[in-house]
């Protein structure tokens, strides 16, 4: 084969993998930035809330999200002392389920993984490190091991809780530790593909994210200290930035002593990267050089802290809670460009946001109650609300979309809502 066809064949592969990636179920969506491509939903709710279309139960105690991939849902959940792969058809009747590796057995223990959906296939990592690739048509599993075992991890008090992230062909997982920070396993068959070198940090509780800037493919996470970007071809660390040591002086409210909680996958958009954690951290604006291979404190703030909801960028604006204590936020917006707080507005307490077809959806974390907002920097502006209709325990799981239905966890229940607009 000519060297000119071999090069078409190898640009088309990539292509066909890269477009696989971009079209998982996964944490956060498509992209992890809380963005889901549903379109014709509505506007407004009815007083009661939208139609609840059915309800699944028994998946286990769990705080990661239910997703879908169009022709399944899958949710992970811990049983007795296992942490459970559960998957349903579109009417919420089981499919079936399998264990996939040992819970966190420590402070909060339920699961924390969301499964990650790519073709044929299943990817979940269990609170103890062991990572899986289970067939997505029968639950059995393709290939398994104790990561945290392997790469020697060093994780917090709270346990695992990275949802893995496919990309090229590449699992990528964050052991973080003494040997390495980051790996990447070949998605087919679980062998090592390439190990970074470390960057003697522990592991904190973030999901990566894929950005590309100036042509390279960069997967940028933060770990109990450092936000840090690797090369995505061969693990390279491409640059750190100590976010733990950001300068009190400059107008932060650091609360000294809080806990390394990170949480919060990193928000991207056309060359800045936006990072937040809860406990009175600052949240801080960066910018990536043109080649993606330094970054520059641009701006920090006090207002938004958010504690474990997520943060959507919605125009030239970003939405979120903040952490006023562990029972109590409120619900942010601040300018992208400058960080200038926009608003900060009670409306029952921290939780949870996503987006879909130009509308917020929040999930707030103690009574789940659910609320549609239209995204404007000058005013909260709700469309609706309702109580969702089961489950117990901690609001944490983040909501997600797929063909019109919202997907809401909440301890072993899932429920699914119709928020299409009705022809």
């Amino acid at each position: 084969m000519k060297m000119k066809n071999v090069l078409v064949l190898l640009i088309a592969i990539h292509a066909v993998i890269t477009a696989v990636s971009q079209d998982a179920a996964q944490w956060r969506g498509p992209k992890r930035d809380g963005h889901y491509p549903s379109a014709g939903l509505l506007k407004e709710w009815p007083t009661a809330g939208p139609p609840l279309l059915w309800t699944c139960k028994g998946i286990g105690k769990g705080y990661s999200s239910a997703v879908s991939d169009g022709k399944s849902v899958y949710v992970t959940g811990m049983k007795d002392s296992s942490d459970y792969l559960t998957a349903m058809d579109m009417k919420g009747q089981v499919l079936w389920q399998v264990s996939f590796g040992p819970s966190w057995n420590g402070s909060f223990p339920e699961t924390r993984c969301t499964p990650t959906v790519t073709g044929s296939n299943v990817f979940v990592l269990s609170g103890r490190g062991t990572i899986s690739s289970i067939r997505a048509g029968d639950g059995r599993t393709n290939w398994s091991f104790d990561a945290a075992k392997k790469f020697s991890g060093v994780y917090g008090e709270w346990g695992v809780c990275e949802s893995l992230l496919i990309t090229g062909g590449l699992v990528i997982c964050t052991p973080a530790g003494p040997r390495t920070s980051m790996v990447a396993l070949d998605m087919n068959t679980g062998e090592t593909v390439w190990e970074s070198r470390t960057l003697h940090d522990t592991g904190a509780y973030v999901s990566p994210l894929l950005v590309t800037r100036g042509g390279r493919e960069i997967i940028v996470t933060l770990m109990a200290n450092n936000l840090a970007g690797f090369d995505a071809s061969n693990g390279k660390v491409l640059w750190r930035y100590d976010y733990a040591a950001l300068d009190p002086e400059e107008s932060l409210k650091v609360w000294p002593g809080a806990p390394k909680t990170n949480t919060i996958t990193p928000l991207y958009h056309d060359g800045r990267l936006f990072i937040t954690g809860g406990y009175d951290h600052p949240g801080a604006m960066f910018s990536l050089s043109e080649n993606g291979d330094t970054i520059g404190l641009l701006w920090t703030t006090s207002t938004l802290d958010c504690h474990h909801g997520g943060v959507v960028l919605r125009d030239r604006y970003i939405y979120g809670s903040n952490w006023l204590d562990n029972s109590r936020g409120n619900w942010c917006c601040l300018d992208w460009i400058t960080g200038k707080t926009m608003y900060e507005e009670k409306w029952q307490t921290k939780g949870s946001v996503i987006e879909a077809d130009g509308m917020l959806y929040l999930f707030e974390e103690k009574g789940g109650n659910t609320g549609l907002l239209l995204p404007d920097p000058a005013k909260f502006d709700l469309r609706g609300s309702f109580k969702i209709a089961g489950g117990t325990g901690p609001c944490w799981a983040h909501p997600t979309i797929r063909d019109g239905v919202l997907y809401i966890r909440r301890g072993e229940v899932v429920m699914a809502y119709d928020v299409r607009m009705k022809k």
